[in-house]
């Protein structure tokens, strides 16, 4: 089964640091989720959200710097998981968040692009699919920059989560 990296916008004043709560966050259905991704309410990344993370950071998961690109998506405070082999949620503050936005739209993805394409091309059938691969890398980056430019605009905090 393929596991999906999400991340949701959440009201501060609602947040929880209850594993139990945060749970209950993404336990919507399909019908649900679509809705709230198509009001920039929440994100989804497939499989290769570690290369998305890559293509911020430039660096493996877990050895980058604490700033806004290493926040885009794995960064965030740790949350206890609601059981023993499921990973933790992340939390990022609203004002972590505005600067993850800030960072994003100012970010010039061809020069990410470049900086990444050579760790990142050799998973998804190298050069030959530079075009459709650099086209998906790109249009996660829009989602992404507008899910985190409406979050800052709301002033709300983030949660993450993988989901199996």
């Amino acid at each position: 089964m393929s596991t999906y990296f999400h991340l949701r916008a959440v009201p501060p004043p609602a947040l929880r640091n209850s594993p139990a709560w945060l749970l209950r966050l993404f336990e919507d259905d399909w019908e649900a989720v679509r809705e709230r991704i198509g009001r920039h309410r929440e994100e989804i990344l497939d499989k290769g959200y570690l290369d998305q993370e890559f293509l911020y950071t430039g660096a493996a998961p877990r050895h980058t710097p604490d700033g806004p690109s290493a926040h885009v998506v794995l960064g965030g405070r740790p949350v206890t998981p609601p059981g023993p082999d499921r990973p933790p949620f992340l939390l990022l503050t609203s004002a972590q968040a505005g600067r993850v936005a800030d960072f994003l739209k100012t970010a010039d993805f061809d020069t990410l692009w470049r900086r990444a394409r050579d760790r990142i091309l050799p998973r998804y059938g190298g050069p030959d699919v530079e075009p459709q691969a650099r086209d998906a890398f790109a249009a996660a980056h829009r989602d992404l920059t507008t899910f985190y430019t409406r979050t800052a605009r709301q002033q709300e905090a983030v949660v993450k989560w993988l989901l199996p």
